[in-house]
């Protein structure tokens, strides 16, 4: 016979399939799937808000050589030049390729900057446990903005460049492309780090506590 679950017991919805999942205590590390569709639902992280904290604020400060230092210097003939992430934009917009060069500076520049920067703004107001209004927004870009951002085909690019130029020239490899290097690892463990569930609970636990300060004041 079914048991009817209570009133105050927690539900939850799959992204995928909808179906009303039981919310259980998962243990940390673990993964726990919907029963239908096999959807990843829960996967608690150890300190993810720390480290979710701590790596924003690194990619900060990597965004910039990454984007402006040279990465990769070319010499043909006596002939030496440096490139950049916003040299490339450049050049493809002075050739007419103004579509390109658009979608490699959104691809390559804007989105994990938007992204970096929202992680480190939802991390930070939860570690120091400052709620403002526009966390749940943050939350919900952050999401949209994880499709977006695609430093891996950006790397891939560099990379096939590089293996076709080496026959051809004399290559080296500036700083640029090791802070660009890093920035690629800080994007990638940052997705894996974020814990969603844990998040949105702390989000909504601050928002709960703001609510409750004026009615305690008014009882005082």
């Amino acid at each position: 016979m079914p048991v009817t679950p209570k009133i105050s017991d927690q539900f939850e919805a799959c992204a995928l399939c909808d179906i009303l999942i039981h919310i259980d205590q998962v243990d940390m590390g673990a993964k726990a799937h919907c029963p239908r569709c096999g959807n990843l639902l829960f996967y608690p992280r150890h300190m993810s808000i720390e480290r979710t904290f701590a790596l924003s604020l690194t990619g900060l400060i990597l965004f910039m050589p990454a984007n402006l230092l040279p990465m990769v210097g070319i010499k043909i003939l006596g002939n030496h030049k440096d490139g950049t992430i916003w040299g490339g934009v450049e050049s493809l917009y002075d050739g007419g390729m103004w579509g390109l060069a658009i979608l490699v500076f959104l691809a390559s520049m804007l989105f994990p900057l938007l992204k970096i920067l929202l992680s480190f703004l939802v991390s930070g107001c939860l570690f120091f446990e400052r709620p403002f209004n526009s966390l749940s927004t943050w939350m919900r870009y952050l999401k949209y903005l994880d499709e977006w951002s695609m430093l891996e085909v950006y790397t891939l690019g560099i990379i096939v460049a590089c293996v076709k130029l080496e026959s051809m020239a004399e290559l080296h490899f500036g700083f640029g492309l090791y802070a660009f290097t890093g920035l690629l690892l800080i994007s990638g463990i940052l997705s894996g780090t974020l814990d969603e569930h844990l998040f949105w609970q702390r989000i909504d636990n601050l928002q709960h506590n703001a609510d409750q300060i004026p009615e305690t004041t008014l009882k005082d």
